[in-house]
């Protein structure tokens, strides 16, 4: 299995406008081959502190999705937030690749 992790800080006050997005997101990653899951995490000491996590069979069908038409469409309509500020704001992206369960 391989993870893909992928955390924003917000200003807390932004924190549920992001929320929301995610909570409407387009849901084509899911039919993807070799995905899994999608999570959107909340960290619960610091509310502004987002992470998308997603779950993969593997770290080539990850690529496959990462290197997409769809993936590039779908991160190109983050530039139509309606705050923009929430657009500018850089993710810190994390891999693993999981070794023990």
């Amino acid at each position: 299995m391989y993870i893909v992790d992928s955390t924003v800080v917000v200003p807390e006050e932004k924190a549920e406008e992001l929320i929301e997005i995610y909570q409407n997101r387009s849901r084509s990653v899911d039919a993807w081959q070799g995905f899994r899951s999608f999570q959107l995490l909340q960290n619960d000491k610091k509310p502004g502190e987002l992470t998308v996590h997603m779950e993969w069979d593997s770290k080539e069908d990850y690529m496959r999705w990462a290197t997409s038409d769809e993936f590039k469409r779908i991160h190109e309509l983050e530039k139509n937030y309606p705050d923009q500020e929430l657009a500018n704001i850089p993710p810190k992206v994390s891999r693993y690749k999981v070794v023990a369960q």
